[in-house]
């Protein structure tokens, strides 16, 4: 009987090991969750528009390097008195991005409101983002070069450029999207935040100035073709100082019949908001771009 008794606790120890480490497998296994293969690059480049080194930063999609494939690029633009590293270490955008297909490119442009300097023949900065900067990207990096896998993003400063950019060049871009953007730069922008001012009139130069009007984002929008397959995604926080332009572009949007879409949730002029809204931003931007190539980015 206690012969019986140790065969069968044995044949117990023996199923309950067995047991954990098929668990511990499991657990390990799910443990090497995809963010482990999430892929940032730094890099740098010298611009020729603006004759000097730019640093921007890359997140490659999870099976870029496994992968012989290329990917459509998403462009995200930083904010007023930001950087290159802002959208990575202020959001969780390496997280947000594992289930998409996207190479993020995320580049330096200091204050320059992405646009050629009205004072300043150094500082073509439309022309390193439009130019210089996506040259470097297809050059380096396994993209796709078609307008159809091309977006472009951004917040507040960079939501602005982000717009100006892809309705100036059209041709490059099927997705432009803005955070919170500051859409009326060269108009009224310094009158009501005077913080602003001084660069504003480097940038821009005065009040009625040609670099004004050929940057003024209601205009751009005024003489496009909006049949062109270009998608426009706006949002703004309800507490944002930036909310009357926001609906104001979008009311334009719509008076164009342009394929847009608006979303106007709580939030400020702030990280948490953009934080928030960044996932939306991504799955909408992925969401056009497959759509170009009849296939699922995500």
């Amino acid at each position: 009987m206690k012969k019986i008794f140790i065969q069968c606790l044995f044949m117990v120890m023996v199923l309950v090991t067995t047991c954990m480490a098929q668990v511990q497998r499991k657990a390990v296994l799910h443990s090497k969750t995809p963010e482990s293969c999430v892929r940032v690059q730094d890099g740098a480049f010298h611009s020729a528009a603006i004759d000097r080194e730019m640093k921007y930063r890359v997140l490659l999609p999870c099976f870029y390097q496994s992968s012989s494939g290329r990917f459509p690029v998403l462009y995200l633009l930083h904010g007023l008195h930001g950087n290159y590293l802002n959208w990575d270490t202020r959001t969780n955008l390496e997280r947000y991005a594992l289930r998409y297909a996207l190479i993020v490119v995320m580049p330096d442009a200091g204050d320059s409101w992405y646009t050629n300097s009205a004072t300043d023949p150094k500082d073509k900065f439309e022309d390193y983002i439009a130019k210089d900067l996506m040259a470097e990207i297809d050059g380096k990096f396994r993209t796709l070069r078609d307008r159809q896998s091309r977006a472009i993003a951004g917040l507040s400063m960079g939501g602005y450029g982000a717009l100006k950019i892809a309705l100036r060049y059209r041709g490059d871009f099927a997705f432009a999207g803005s955070l919170s953007g500051a859409l009326n730069a060269p108009q009224e922008l310094g009158d009501k935040r005077p913080e602003f001012r001084d660069q504003l009139l480097k940038v821009f130069g005065p009040p009625g100035s040609t670099v004004r009007a050929d940057n003024n984002l209601f205009s751009l929008l005024q003489s496009t073709n909006t049949k062109d397959a270009l998608y426009f995604y706006l949002a703004c926080g309800s507490g944002d100082d930036l909310l009357r332009v926001n609906r104001d572009f979008a009311a334009q949007l719509s008076s164009r019949n342009a394929a847009y879409e608006y979303h106007e949730t709580e939030g400020g002029h702030g990280w948490d908001y953009w934080d928030r809204s960044l996932p939306d931003l991504l799955q909408a931007a992925a969401r056009v771009l497959s759509h170009h190539h009849g296939g699922n980015s995500e």
